[in-house]
């Protein structure tokens, strides 16, 4: 007779670091599988924002191969963004309504 054991819980792995951001941004997901948090936000604005289960969002979409970026661009399911031209973390952005969606 076979059984599996299963875990009680689930374990997550993601690295997270704080680090200096803009006074506008919460935190970022970065397309080596991590997350960067603003050092200069409290975690309790961090915990109401559900700052890092928003970018676990994006880490998933960056998994999957719907989103990726480079300095000047975001590509979302094939098409190209220009940063320069967009506001970042609007819920108007593709990418960004599933991650607001879920968060």
């Amino acid at each position: 007779m076979a059984f599996k054991l299963r875990s009680p819980y689930e374990i997550d792995n993601t690295p997270i670091y704080q680090q200096d951001m803009g006074d506008d941004i919460l935190g970022m997901a970065t397309n080596k599988g991590s997350i960067l948090i603003n050092k200069n936000v409290s975690p309790a604005t961090l915990k109401k924002n559900k700052t890092i289960s928003h970018e676990k969002v994006h880490l998933d979409q960056m998994k999957r191969g719907d989103l990726d970026y480079t300095d000047t661009h975001v590509f979302w399911k094939g098409k190209r963004y220009p940063r320069a031209t967009m506001k970042e973390g609007s819920k108007k952005l593709p990418w960004e309504q599933e991650a607001y969606a879920k968060q």
